[in-house]
């Protein structure tokens, strides 16, 4: 049973959005049951949870109450949490009933997970928005193994004492058998926070315990399915919207970026490093073209509406400085784009501009090294600060606060001769090819069966609803 915020409906279209990505192609082969919020909110009480089957996997959808959303998504989700694990710290809108309502929705969910379980199945939950909901589900009485694995970064203990209440959610954690995160440095800061802020002990290689239980720590970094994603590439690029890209490009090189609308990701300095670029190497005006797919996320919120008004500003100024009347430097597109379009727009990118403060992993990176054509190889810049930089390390890789430093580094991607091209992309994509999305996959529920016996719930057996059997 996987659990996460939102579901990717089985069949249904996929855009970019890279958690749902990541479990859609996770569960494909193995099946199973994805336990989500549905997207919809209503006013009072929200009604039972529905469920849909297609093929293998059975999505069981909940609703929240308005109310229940914006203390839990929009107050201390994306409020709270993901400003302090992203160490945005001036960011943070901490408010005790936004906690209560994080917590309550945790509970919510518990007590339907728990009608569905049966003793022998194992749960998976994903990332930042349940935090609590292992200790929720130990309260009704469950002891299937459950494993946690948080696709952001975590933060250092100096960071995670600045929110209110973080030791009940550290021992919240701990009730989970199993946490999982995208890097070692983020399985570091989360057993030292631990250690060092609820007193856990280690007890041996990966393993701390907590008053009455131990739970394991590692690093499983996400993957992709990368022969798959560079099939869909090669496809992509021969349809009708890529075909209409890159004839409005006029043979002007891409630089693309592909990013939800947020703070964590870059994106002031990556419009400024285009600007810088085109001031200080004039050869590149009017021979190339910056194209930022920036889907609006999370707009009810005063720091994503500052943003958006922020870089409508820098990038009218660019256009302003060096358009002309056949040629615009930077492009700005606000909506998603289906997933099979955006993978074509990848492959005919000469520059992957993927330029984070900070991220858990980052798989558009990942899917711009499958896209390539390995005759012609573009070029992957990628902040240093990125998870996917530990793995990545053929790429150019960029301070993401160095302006002038991203723009050298277009400079020499944009110039890089065709050998180099190939040799970087020829490491990347063998360490795509050893860590895909099945073994991100495989990895995480071996080390989530090795943490011992559990028995489960005589309940959830008992009570396990008829569309997720």
């Amino acid at each position: 049973m996987i659990v996460s915020n939102r579901v990717g409906t089985p069949g249904g279209t996929r855009t970019a959005g890279g958690l749902v990505v990541a479990l859609q192609d996770a569960l494909r082969d193995r099946g199973g049951v994805w336990v989500g919020w549905s997207g919809e909110t209503v006013q009072g009480e929200p009604g039972p949870a529905k469920s849909l089957r297609r093929g293998r996997i059975t999505c069981v959808t909940l609703d929240l109450a308005r109310e229940a959303y914006e203390a839990f998504y929009a107050g201390f989700a994306n409020g709270t949490l993901w400003p302090l694990f992203h160490y945005r710290l001036g960011l943070i809108a901490f408010r005790r009933r936004d906690l209560e309502g994080y917590l309550a929705v945790n509970e919510r969910f518990a007590r339907t997970i728990a009608e569905l379980l049966r003793p022998d199945d194992l749960v998976w939950v994903h990332d930042y928005h349940f935090l609590a909901l292992a200790a929720a589900l130990r309260r009704l009485g469950v002891a299937n193994r459950l494993g946690f694995f948080l696709h952001i970064p975590f933060p250092a203990p100096e960071v995670l004492r600045a929110l209110p209440g973080h030791e009940r959610l550290l021992r919240a954690l701990a009730d989970y058998d199993l946490l999982g995160f995208q890097t070692g440095s983020d399985a570091r800061c989360a057993a030292e926070g631990l250690e060092r802020l609820v007193g856990a002990t280690p007890v041996g290689e990966g393993r701390w315990r907590l008053d009455e239980r131990t739970v394991a720590i590692g690093a499983f970094p996400v993957g992709i399915e990368t022969d798959g994603f560079a099939r869909l590439a090669a496809r992509a690029a021969e349809g009708p919207e890529v075909s209409r890209l890159a004839e409005s490009l006029a043979g002007r090189a891409l630089i693309l970026g592909v990013d939800r609308l947020d703070y964590s990701k870059g994106l002031p300095g990556r419009l400024q490093a285009i600007a810088e670029l085109l001031e200080r190497r004039p050869q590149w005006r009017r021979r190339i073209t910056f194209l930022q797919i920036a889907p609006v996320s999370r707009g009810e919120l005063r720091q994503y509406r500052a943003l958006r008004a922020e870089l409508d500003a820098l990038a009218g100024r660019t256009n302003a400085r060096f358009a002309d009347v056949d040629w615009t430097p930077i492009r700005w597109v606000n909506r998603n784009v289906p997933r099979a379009v955006l993978a074509g727009y990848l492959r005919l990118a000469r520059v992957g501009f993927v330029t984070p403060l900070r991220d858990g992993m980052n798989l558009v990176a990942k899917e711009y090294v499958a896209a390539q054509d390995p005759e012609d190889p573009g070029v992957l810049i990628l902040s240093r600060l990125a998870g996917a930089a530990e793995e990545l390390a053929s790429a150019v890789l960029v301070d993401p606060l160095d302006v002038e430093g991203m723009a050298e580094a277009l400079d020499a991607a944009l110039a890089m001769p065709l050998d180099e091209r190939r040799a970087r992309w020829a490491a990347a994509i063998a360490v795509l090819r050893e860590n895909t999305a099945a073994r991100w996959r495989t990895r995480f529920l071996e080390a989530l069966e090795a943490t011992g016996p559990a028995a489960g719930t005589a309940a959830g057996a008992l009570t396990r609803c008829a569309a997720a059997t």
